[in-house]
Formats: structure tokens, C-alpha cells, sequence
């Protein structure tokens, strides 16, 4: 069984974020750059953990970017992935992204395609649905949990009020969550194997984005705190109800 693991890098989550040019562009300069937390703690932890137990034989790594995203792609080697891939192409639209990867995995025999619910940069949770109507195989989103049976893939997922099991056949696309597995740190030895280990890069044919960004806004400023006296309710509601319109 061969599993291929959708990778994204996004800023870390300490990153002060800076906009250039009008607001339309993220100021990269001196960010600190991570897997996203969805494709690493979840979707290629569950990849290898079903390696470990027997059930896969190949957990493979993909990402589209440039050369600056090889450092987060070697971890996922450190971490234990077998291959890493690299489509060298600059992409923030959803379709495009899952059309790279597409033109990769097709045909290349893959039982199983995971990727994390969501990237924390753009928050979109639509590269995986799209990457498995371009492969035409089934999708499912937003994992808890994933068990493997007989070729096919049993799959919790929470749901308001309660779980959703559900029975794909593979291959599939799975996109995964908090619960599918724990997370953990590659060791040393990990990390000084996958700093020499081959990355296979590949061009890709140009492709027109569905999306543009047109600009970004920082959220506003946090205001000041209010006190109101416990004894003085009245103005607590009509603070509640007038300023933070929570009802």
C-alpha cells in the first residue's frame, strides 16, 4: 500500500504579520517557516503510523513550492517518510495546488492520499475535495480517525452533536484532524539522514490560477477592557448588547 502525504509551509503561528506593496502581499522577510501543523501532526503521523503497524510499505511527501520549502519537506524525511517530491511552482489558489499534485499522482499508484483539514495561513480546506475530483476517486473530510480494512478505509468524523463513521473504497483522498493521530518530534538520527536525501523535483506545465488575492487586512487593534460593578447589570447588558454585540 502506497500513501502520498500532501505538505504545506506556512509561518509559524508566532509570526507578527507584516503586509507590503498597498496590503496586497505578506512580508516574508525573517518569518520562520513550518510544515503545516494539519499535514505534519496529523496526516503524515497517521501515514507513517500505519507504516509502522505493517499496513503501508511507502509513505511518499509532496509539496508545491520553491527551493526555499525543501527544509520543511526534509523534516517530514526526518520525521520518517520515504520519498519527497517537489513540484517547483509558486501557488496560493487551491485549485491550482491540487491540479499540480494531480498531474503527479495519477497513474503514479497511490492506495491512499492524505492532507491535512486545512493550511492555518489561508484557512481554505479545499485543496484535498478538489485533488480527488481531478483523480476522480472519493474524498473525505476532516478525519478523526482512520482504520484500514480489506482495501477500503474506515473513517470517524466528528459531526455537531456526535461521530459520523463512514466506508470509502481506496483509493481515496483523506483530509484529517485532531485525533487521527498523536504528534511527535523526529530524532537526531532522522535529521542528519534527511539532510543528503535526494528530493525529486519536477516542473510542471504552467497552469492560470481560478483566484487572485486582491489585498489582505490585519484584524483591528484590541480595544481597551471595560470593568462594570457586579452589582450594576443593566449596564452590563447594554454594554453587551450595543458594543460587543453578542446579542
Amino acid at each position: 500500500m502506497k500513501i502520498l502525504v500532501c505538505i504545506s509551509q506556512v509561518p509559524d503561528t508566532s509570526t507578527k504579520i507584516i503586509l507590503k506593496d498597498n496590503n496586497t502581499a505578506f512580508n516574508s522577510s525573517g518569518v520562520t517557516f513550518v510544515i503545516n501543523p494539519y499535514d505534519e501532526w496529523y496526516a503524515l503521523i497517521r501515514a507513517l503510523e500505519l507504516k509502522e503497524s505493517g499496513i503501508a510499505t511507502d509513505v511518499h511527501l509532496i509539496t508545491v513550492g520553491r527551493a526555499d520549502v525543501e527544509p520543511i519537506i526534509r523534516k517530514g524525511l526526518a520525521l520518517g517518510g520515504d520519498e519527497a517530491i517537489r513540484i517547483d511552482a509558486d501557488s496560493n489558489d487551491p485549485y491550482e495546488t491540487a491540479n499540480y499534485i494531480a498531474g503527479y499522482a495519477r497513474g503514479a499508484g497511490y492506495d491512499l492520499i492524505l492532507c491535512g483539514k486545512e493550511s492555518i495561513d489561508y484557512n481554505n480546506g479545499t485543496t484535498g475535495a478538489m485533488l480527488a475530483e481531478l483523480l476522480d476517486i472519493d474524498y473525505i473530510g476532516f478525519a478523526a480517525d482512520i482504520q484500514i480494512e480489506a482495501g477500503s478505509a474506515i473513517v470517524t468524523r466528528e459531526i455537531e452533536g456526535g461521530e459520523e463513521v463512514d466506508t470509502v473504497n481506496l483509493p481515496a483522498v483523506i483530509s484529517c484532524q485532531k485525533g487521527v493521530a498523536e504528534a511527535r518530534i523526529p530524532n537526531m538520527r532522522g535529521i542528519m539522514a534527511a539532510r543528503t536525501r535526494p528530493l525529486k523535483v519536477i516542473t510542471p506545465s504552467a497552469l492560470t490560477p481560478v483566484t487572485a488575492i486582491l489585498s489582505y487586512e490585519l484584524p483591528p487593534a484590541k480595544a481597551g477592557i471595560k470593568l462594570v460593578s457586579s452589582d450594576n447589570m443593566d449596564e452590563l447588558v447594554e454594554l453587551l448588547h450595543s458594543e460587543a454585540k453578542v446579542f
